[in-house]
């Protein structure tokens, strides 16, 4: 029976040395979608992981800070590892994180160790996605050909469409079983992605392809200015004016120590040498925040403030992945980057508005339709930045400049998080609602004047070569 499959399979694969390897596919696109499956799926969990703990919102939103807290970090530190030590095993040691992360989360007695589990969910989440990067590369290196535009596609779709579709799915799971649902789904995703990618990943080599130092102090040096940041943004008192002050002492710190180590944490000058790309990581900030914010803000007060289930809420926010996923089917293919980001930043700026006007006794139907607006930057903006870094970064640095991309997509979640905390700091009420949606609209009309103010956007984009 194995036999026969394995010559009916050899017609399919005609050229297996200069094409790229399909089998690749699943446990990459599977172990790309944890870090949004996990981001998406706590906005329904807060208030009843609230409620079942006894901590405020201010409280339970450190569930959300710690993971982006150590993805943010561990994006480029687990890419360097990524280098050095080949995508396979940095792949399987960070799935496996996510099975044990999953598992403590699941059995975790208070809020502490429920946030523990979700730093180290951060952490092993944070591996899939350069593991990725390096493979697709790797195949383009492999066959002589270009990086198939299809399989990068695949990649971000699919994260944004578990992004968008995990807050219906974090109800249903928590109408099933409780919010421990949540964490305990982790499981069986993790023992997927590690069959699969004990399967299918190549082999790399049992020692480091090359000797690179791991700069030790700059990691520390950004966690400590994170930290320091964060603690901050989520109880901004004048008597904490300590935080911002130790926040810039140790950014220059971190500055001057970055330019003159030989092979820093992160590039500095990849950042400073490249005036549009430091726009496009600008509007990649501005994008999220107000996604993540209007996600897990208005997520909350559906919960609290309308006094929906978590369940009833998740089907709520089912307008808006929809209206995430139709967008992103009618528009991924076209690239278009300067279009989708102004009618992003226009569909942020009317559904912030339109947020501004819904109380406790809006109608259903009402709320359904605010999130279809907001839908639609979610299906756009994040490709577009994702498209404007490919023509704006130096070829020889992209790797860097894909996990900048995706680090500054988790500060302007953090970002959200600690608004959400200071907003609904006493429950999450209508008054704490119009208040975030203000913050929002701020945001959203930032984001829209940085992209009209981007000559380089109205550029032509380069020839794509199209072998793959």
């Amino acid at each position: 029976m194995i036999s026969k499959l394995a010559r009916s399979d050899r017609p399919s694969r005609p050229r297996p040395t200069d094409s790229f390897d399909r089998r690749l596919i699943a446990p990459m696109v599977l172990g790309s979608v944890l870090n949004p499956v996990n981001s998406s799926m706590i906005a329904v969990a807060l208030v009843p992981i609230g409620a079942a703990l006894g901590a405020p919102p201010s409280e339970t939103a450190w569930l959300v800070t710690g993971l982006y807290l150590a993805t943010a970090v561990g994006q480029p530190v687990i890419g360097r590892l990524v280098d050095t030590y080949g995508p396979r095993r940095l792949y399987l040691i960070g799935t496996a994180l996510v099975g044990i992360a999953g598992l403590l989360g699941a059995l975790a007695p208070n809020l502490g160790a429920l946030v523990a589990a979700r730093v180290l969910l951060g952490f092993g989440t944070s591996a899939a996605y350069p593991a990725s990067m390096s493979l697709t590369r790797s195949e383009a290196e492999r066959t002589g050909r270009d990086s198939p535009a299809g399989v990068l596609t695949a990649l971000a779709v699919s994260a944004q469409t578990v992004a968008v579709v995990g807050p219906t799915l974090g109800g249903l799971l928590i109408g099933v079983g409780g919010w421990r649902t949540i964490f305990l789904v982790n499981v069986p995703l993790s023992l997927a992605c590690l069959v699969l990618g004990a399967l299918r990943l190549p082999k790399g080599p049992g020692t480091p392809r090359e000797e690179r130092s791991v700069d030790l102090l700059g990691m520390a040096l950004f966690t400590g200015l994170l930290v320091a940041l964060m603690l901050f943004l989520m109880k901004p008192r004048a008597d904490h004016w300590y935080l911002p002050v130790l926040a810039a002492v140790v950014a220059t710190g971190f500055a001057l120590r970055e330019v003159r180590v030989a092979e820093p944490f992160i590039d500095l000058r990849v950042l400073g040498g490249n005036v549009p790309m430091l726009a496009t990581f600008l509007r990649q900030l501005l994008s999220y925040t107000t996604a993540y914010a209007f996600l897990y803000g208005f997520t909350q007060w559906l919960e609290e403030g309308r006094e929906l289930s978590a369940a009833a809420a998740g089907l709520v926010l089912l307008p808006l992945s929809l209206s995430g996923l139709a967008v992103s089917a009618l528009t991924g293919r076209h690239e278009a980057i300067r279009g989708k980001l102004v009618v992003g930043g226009l569909a942020q700026i009317a559904g912030c508005a339109a947020l501004l006007g819904v109380h406790s006794g809006s109608a259903i139907w009402l709320l359904g339709a605010v999130g279809i607006v907001m839908g639609v930057p979610q299906g756009l903006n994040g490709l577009a930045n994702q498209n404007a870094l490919y023509r704006q970064a130096d070829p020889a640095r992209m790797g860097s400049a894909a996990g900048l991309l995706r680090t500054f997509m988790y500060l302007g979640a953090m970002v959200a998080s600690a608004a959400d905390a200071a907003f609904f700091a006493h429950g999450a009420d209508t008054g704490g609602l119009h208040d975030l949606g203000l913050f929002m609209l701020a945001g959203a009309v930032l984001l829209l004047a940085v992209t009209l103010l981007d000559r380089s956007l109205r550029a032509p984009a380069p020839p794509t070569p199209r072998k793959a």
